[in-house]
């Protein structure tokens, strides 16, 4: 199985941003996002326990350090559950290692210093568990899985077009916020599933203001609270998908796979939270946009992407309910 493969199999919506960059950044995300599922897969997995979890994400730390051969892990996955498409990676990470070694020396520091970095962030949170306080230290989390890929993939980004470098230290503040703004709407989206698996990310701050508990979140005789509780938290998605859009407009026009690589998960999340905002399914089952819409996004995206008057049109547009 190849690497694109591979990535289509773990998330296709991520796939139809990454596979409209520029060759070399193409294959250089593709590769850091694989790595980060396999990260992924080594956090949520349901089998194991916190101990053994930890356990792992510190040797794929030491893998990635090349301290340790990729062996010692991958010989620990051969019975994983294929069902579970990170399961797969997870299994391919030689290979995965194997391309990145292509990449050029910079790209590769790149790559690993920030997934070595996010995978001691999961290991750490693996050892707290679901405990989510309060909005700090839901970011503190989010950060760890997504936030840190917002500074992975803009410091490739500067790597590859200078006028990106020359603005670098201007937009990782909003590099920041475009990985928590999708990570927000991941939260949002898969809240029931998350519940079901043992973990509730809502942080306690906004339930006990509803008076509720984790499981009178997803009870239908406290609805009312619940939504409050989830408007609560569209209301934080969309300060982060704000900033979103302003570092995907800060990027210049003349880039445009390197744009698009961006518009497509932004244009997918805040009509993602459209869909949820106020939405009593969420509580049911995982709320998502329909076919049509992401072909439309793609199709609308690719012709005007290189607009900011547009994006700021199209953003408005999206994120209504019922458009």
């Amino acid at each position: 199985m190849n690497l694109r493969d591979l990535l289509r199999i773990t998330s296709r919506t991520f796939a139809i941003g990454i596979e409209r960059l520029p060759r070399i950044l193409c294959d250089a995300a593709t590769i850091a996002y694989l790595l980060l599922r396999v990260s992924d897969y080594l956090e949520d997995n349901e089998d194991m326990q916190p101990d053994e979890k930890i356990r792992l994400l510190n040797l794929w730390v030491n893998i990635l350090r090349e301290e340790q051969p990729v062996e010692s892990l991958t010989g620990q996955l051969t019975h994983a559950n294929t069902e579970n498409p990170d399961a797969i990676v997870a299994q391919h990470s030689m290979e995965i290692l194997m391309h990145m070694h292509s990449l050029p020396y910079e790209v590769q520091e790149i790559i690993v210093h920030h997934v070595i970095n996010s995978t001691q962030g999961m290991a750490r949170w693996a050892g707290k568990g679901s405990n989510v306080n309060d909005e700090k230290d839901l970011d503190d989390y989010m950060f760890e899985v997504a936030g840190r890929v917002g500074y992975l993939v803009t410091q490739l980004f500067a790597w590859y077009s200078f006028t990106i470098r020359n603005k670098q230290k201007e937009i990782m503040p909003l590099a920041r916020e475009f990985g928590l703004g999708l990570q927000t709407v991941n939260v949002i989206r898969g809240m029931r599933e998350d519940f079901e698996r043992g973990w509730v990310y809502v942080p306690k701050k906004f339930l006990t203001e509803m008076g509720l508990s984790k499981e009178q979140l997803f009870d239908p005789q406290h609805r009312e609270q619940a939504l409050q509780v989830l408007d609560m938290m569209t209301d934080k998605a969309e300060r982060h998908l704000r900033q979103a859009l302003q570092y995907v407009k800060s990027l210049p026009w003349w880039q445009h796979g390197i744009r698009l690589g961006c518009i497509f998960p932004l244009m997918f999340a805040i009509r993602t939270l459209a869909v949820c905002r106020h939405n009593a399914q969420v509580f049911e089952s995982e709320a998502k946009m329909t076919r049509n819409e992401v072909k439309k996004i793609v199709m609308d995206s690719t012709l005007w992407g290189w607009s900011n008057l547009w994006l700021d049109r199209y953003y408005k547009e999206l994120n209504v309910i019922g458009e």
